[in-house]
């Protein structure tokens, strides 16, 4: 029974890719927020950071901030959360904006949301806690949610590596790329580069493709088949002047 108990102990349920992003009420720097619904229609950035006043999440906040108004163009919203209490978070980003200096950024103002958990409620609906590695310390989780509140994809980070914010906007990119053009991306790909066309659904279609001479698709195999897609074509679609 001891065994049984323990290991309900350090059992995280995690939301997984394609659940209905878990909903919350919270106290943020930005005044309460009712989560998702007060992001309908929009994509979001929900990600976590195990404390204040700790220098590897002050740097992930400054770049944060910095890409704001690019990850906005995206239709996206960014909304951090920590295990810290309102006061904590509002003395911390003024010292950020005030006193901290990182790489070519300075009096950075962080406007996005940041939610106060010291329940741990939120953090531990999404899975943020992970005992092994911090019982009292949300790990720095990564949730990419879609306009319809839906979880698309989830990367983790541990508590000393600082998060990498190319790979998420691009990540970001290519999601809404992938549904706006029906494809899929291949690895490290990057606007304007070619993309993966779904595999064939019939012999018949596998083999017309191999076949063809329109040359709008290029097939190396039947079930490898890439084709060009413009960049100012996916920027178009998916950025918000």
């Amino acid at each position: 029974m001891e065994a049984l108990l323990e290991k309900q102990e350090h059992s995280i349920p995690m939301p997984r890719i394609g659940d209905k992003a878990p909903k919350f009420q919270a106290v943020t720097t930005q005044g309460d927020i009712n989560f998702p619904s007060d992001y309908k229609g929009k994509w979001v950035i929900l990600f976590s950071h195990p404390a204040d006043f700790t220098p590897v999440c002050t740097s992930e906040f400054m770049t944060f901030a910095k890409l704001e108004d690019k990850f906005a163009k995206a239709n996206c919203m960014l909304v951090g959360l920590s295990i810290d209490g309102l006061y904590s978070h509002i003395a911390w980003l003024r010292t950020i904006k005030d006193k901290i200096k990182f790489k070519d950024m300075k009096n950075m103002e962080v406007r996005f949301p940041l939610i106060e958990d010291i329940t741990m409620e939120v953090a531990k609906k999404y899975g943020m806690i992970q005992p092994g590695e911090s019982k009292t310390q949300a790990v720095r989780a990564v949730f990419f949610i879609d306009p319809d509140g839906i979880i698309r994809a989830i990367i983790y980070y541990p508590l000393s590596l600082g998060r990498n914010f190319d790979e998420i906007y691009r990540a970001l990119i290519a999601m809404q790329t992938a549904d706006e053009f029906s494809v899929a991306t291949p690895a490290d790909w990057q606007p304007g580069e070619d993309v993966i066309v779904p595999p064939a659904g019939s012999c018949g279609t596998a083999n017309d493709r191999m076949e063809s001479t329109n040359g709008e698709i290029e097939c190396t195999d039947w079930f490898f088949c890439t084709k060009k897609l413009d960049k100012k074509e996916v920027l178009g679609a998916v950025l918000k002047e």
